[in-house]
């Protein structure tokens, strides 16, 4: 494909956040005297908002009321507000393929299922040296992926007809919304979901390592 703009998920993708989910979740869990899951779990509990993410760590069978569970993302929160910057880090080789990308005037953008001001500051922090035209994360009221709403907003700011927009992620939930709205969905193997989630779901092309974009260009 002819690529003139590109979309990035940031979790597993981007940023490595699996244990600073894990530890907070965990940590509001011990607090509630619930049993706690290991790191790996949380491959498969993250990828579609908090909410989803809370309802998953909780015990199998405990059918939480919507108001408990507004309550433990309120708590989750606080704990994620002070615990993210332990561990998260931008995945290896990702400064230099937003390098590349930025040397070849390539617009970028940024959408997560994560809280938009986590997905903010974040950006903001750890990725402060690249330009991205949009970051977006999930707001109150607003679809979040893979419903096609907000990635097509994204994809008229880059400039970019959806058959011209490159989007990476690293979850089944990335490749749907990808064909969602007509772009060319890229899966990433450094992600916290197997490969064979985002082939079967409709990952046109898998990056090994973060470098492995130049070949598509």
């Amino acid at each position: 494909m002819t690529c003139q703009a590109i979309l990035f998920d940031l979790d597993g993708t981007l940023l490595d956040t699996l244990s600073d989910l894990a530890h907070s979740v965990n940590e509001v869990l011990s607090r509630l005297g619930y049993p706690v899951h290991p790191v790996e779990a949380y491959r498969f509990f993250v990828g579609e908002g908090i909410e989803t993410l809370i309802r998953r760590a909780l015990p199998e069978g405990y059918a939480a009321t919507d108001e408990q569970v507004k309550e433990i993302i309120i708590m989750m929160e606080k704990v994620y507000g002070r615990r993210w910057v332990e561990h998260t880090r931008p995945y290896d080789d990702i400064p230099e393929m937003l390098t590349w990308l930025e040397q070849r005037q390539v617009p970028k953008a940024i959408i997560s299922n994560k809280p938009d001001l986590f997905t903010r500051v974040m950006v903001r922090e750890l990725l402060p040296d690249w330009q991205f035209k949009v970051v977006r994360g999930a707001m109150p009221g607003v679809p979040k992926k893979p419903d096609p709403a907000v990635p097509l907003e994204i994809a008229r700011r880059l400039g970019a007809p959806p058959r011209r927009l490159m989007f990476v992620g690293d979850s089944s939930i990335d490749m749907l919304t990808a064909g969602a709205i007509g772009a060319y969905p890229v899966g990433v193997a450094w992600g916290f979901r197997p490969v064979r989630e985002l082939l079967d779901n409709g990952a046109e092309a898998i990056l090994n390592s973060p470098l492995d974009i130049i070949k598509l260009f």
